[in-house]
């Protein structure tokens, strides 16, 4: 189901318990940017196994419905969204159907970024440095000032889960324009997370992935095998479990540091 436009088909009910630590995620709302493939879709369809309604958000339709789909078969709720989160006016009008349907967010998981070639700094594509800011970055911002009043609203306490990059804090050659955007975007949750840690209970996670089987890794190592490292959902699934169990208000982890 999209909510660019209106359906007949009426709406899972989505209930506003209280949900304790280890239970799971029935009864909430939670919003996957990204969410067509990769990470995004790998989170997608874990939440909404948990028992979320997940909002699912990309430019691709085709990819959303396909997402959605496998999300309905595993007997799960979804609806599709699709937008440009490089439009901020998109953003807005997505919080405000969202605010009409729930009048809340619970989750919401900010997968979707775009990687610039790889190249040195003096060779940086002006084009390719201004979209990847204005997804990486303005974006972020938006979606934050957007569903800000949302998350405020959760009867269970809004969750954050940016996902981010190594090189946004280890800059590393020929990743400038990415790690740029990254270390921007890291600055941003970190700023909100301390604006709001004393006046709501909205908390903000970064998390890491570390080398993941995706679109956006193999474009960046193009020689490397895939089945060498961790697919998507063992991202997805530690996401799942930090929304579910709870963290402390700025958490910071790498995937592949776990145990």
């Amino acid at each position: 189901m999209s909510m660019a436009a209106r359906s007949t088909r009426r709406l899972p009910e989505v209930r506003d318990d209280t949900i304790g630590a280890g239970e799971s995620l029935a009864g909430r709302v939670a919003l996957v940017t990204g969410a067509s493939r990769g990470i995004g879709a790998a989170t997608a369809r874990a939440l909404a196994g948990a028992g979320a309604h997940v909002v699912l958000t990309a430019r691709t339709v085709r990819d959303l419905e396909g997402v959605e789909d496998q999300i309905h078969a595993a007997g799960g709720t979804a609806t599709i969204a699709p937008l440009d989160l490089a439009e901020p006016e998109a953003i807005g009008r997505l919080a405000q159907a969202i605010a009409e349907r729930w009048d809340r967010l619970d989750i919401m998981v900010i997968a979707a970024a775009m990687l610039p070639t790889l190249t040195p700094v003096t060779q940086i594509e002006a084009k390719q440095f201004s979209q990847a800011l204005t997804l990486n970055v303005l974006a972020t911002q938006a979606l934050l000032a957007a569903f800000d009043p949302l998350l405020k609203r959760s009867g269970v306490g809004g969750r954050i889960v940016g996902l981010t990059s190594s090189v946004g804090a280890a800059p590393r050659a020929y990743w400038g324009a990415y790690g740029a955007s990254k270390a921007a975007f890291e600055v941003l949750l970190e700023a909100y997370a301390k604006e709001v840690e004393r006046i709501s209970e909205t908390r903000v996670a970064i998390l890491d992935p570390g080398a993941t089987r995706t679109t956006m890794r193999a474009r960046a190592y193009p020689g490397e095998d895939p089945q060498s490292i961790k697919p998507p959902e063992a991202v997805a699934e530690r996401i799942v479990a930090l929304v579910r169990d709870g963290f402390e208000n700025l958490h910071r982890e790498r995937v592949d540091d776990l145990a």
